[in-house]
């Protein structure tokens, strides 16, 4: 009678924690199809890019991966018009002839058109557009109803794949690399940068692309590949941006203030050790043991901070910047006691391109001066 009660007892524990088990596995079931679903409502978009030929580098391969350039990579349809946007890691290597896989299997000629390197996107222009494959039903998903802990996947068709490898994760955080990139957990490496981070309901959040915050070098983001910490640049078919990089004179580079600095020890700001001969920094009228106190109406508290400003802006925008002009940065030829007392300047600066890297240099090597 004891064992009988006994068992009674631990079948009444049971049956609550099967019935439970026996949901879970329902919701993971339904979302597994979710999830199946979402990737075959964008798949159509998908294309393989192939490229040929171009100039290599220094340094070959990235952590054994294939090189940039070399091989299949991913991009999206955005529609009839034969414009594919992926991202600018895949032609590092300027490659001379780029041919484009679509859905339907065809293989068709492409030509590059503009690109944004301080987002990693650019266009491409599918030459032959008859029969393209029919994309107008798929949606971008809208950055405003993003929400971080929302499921995320990242999707591409790189390594010689016939059907897209598929990353689950969620959306990390917003507004990051300046307030261009959207972040998430999904696996993003070589084999997807270009192809698309979608919601669950098949909608396309962004463009998966290798950043860092650190730096602007054209490898810098791909030693995340697959870590957890990834990237991708929200876009739309009809966003002013799209438009620019349908010129194919169009070239979209980082801000380049053209300092570097050190935290300043004896208050706010960050203390110029020296600044690039041309640079905007210079054109704005910063030299030497200078500090920079603001940037873009941000103070700039250290070089972290500095970054991140910088981060918001391209070559060729206009802002403001707050220095503080030493005794030394002024004229040694003035006199007067009063003019070579530290004072607050506010100037305009106008971001220029990095500048490019020596034959001889990497390109994959970080600049060692923002």
């Amino acid at each position: 009678m004891r064992i009988f009660l006994i068992l009674c007892c631990c079948a009444a524990l049971l049956s609550p924690m099967r019935i439970a088990c026996g949901q879970s596995a329902e919701t993971m079931q339904a979302t597994a199809k979710a999830f199946r679903a979402a990737a075959a409502k964008v798949q159509p978009m998908l294309v393989t890019i192939e490229s040929y030929g171009g100039v290599g580098t220094k340094q070959g391969k990235i952590g054994g991966i294939r090189k940039q350039g070399e091989g299949n990579t991913t991009g999206v349809l955005l529609g009839p018009d034969g414009y594919v946007i992926t991202s600018t890691f895949n032609f590092v290597t300027q490659p001379l002839i780029i041919t484009v896989v679509t859905s339907d299997g065809v293989r068709r000629v492409a030509r590059p058109m503009g690109r944004d390197d301080s987002r990693k996107i650019c266009l491409l222009r599918i030459e032959d557009k008859t029969e393209l494959p029919d994309v107008a039903g798929i949606e971008f998903a809208k950055l405003a109803d993003l929400r971080v802990g929302q499921w995320a996947l990242s999707m591409g068709v790189g390594y010689g794949d016939t059907s897209p490898a598929v990353s689950m994760g969620i959306i990390s955080a917003q507004n990051r690399i300046g307030g261009r990139a959207v972040q998430t957990d999904a696996n993003i490496s070589p084999a997807n940068y270009g192809g698309p981070l979608i919601d669950i309901q098949g909608q396309i959040i962004g463009i998966c692309v290798p950043l860092n915050p650190q730096s602007s070098a054209v490898g810098a983001g791909v030693e995340w590949y697959d870590s957890g910490i990834g990237f991708a640049i929200p876009i739309d078919r009809s966003s002013a941006l799209i438009e620019r990089l349908k010129d194919p004179e169009t070239r979209i580079h980082p801000a380049f203030l053209g300092v570097k600095s050190t935290p300043n020890t004896e208050g706010d700001g960050m203390f110029v050790e020296s600044v690039v001969p041309e640079s905007a920094a210079e054109n704005a009228g910063l030299t030497a043991q200078d500090i920079i106190l603001e940037l873009g109406g941000k103070k700039v508290s250290d070089l972290l901070t500095l970054k991140q400003i910088l981060n918001r802006f391209e070559s060729g925008v206009e802002t403001e910047i707050k220095f503080l002009q030493t005794a030394s940065g002024g004229d040694d030829d003035q006199e007067d006691e009063e003019d070579k007392e530290p004072k607050e300047i506010t100037s305009t600066v106008k971001f220029l391109p990095p500048p490019k890297p020596k034959d001889d240099v990497d390109l994959l090597e970080p600049p060692k001066i923002r």
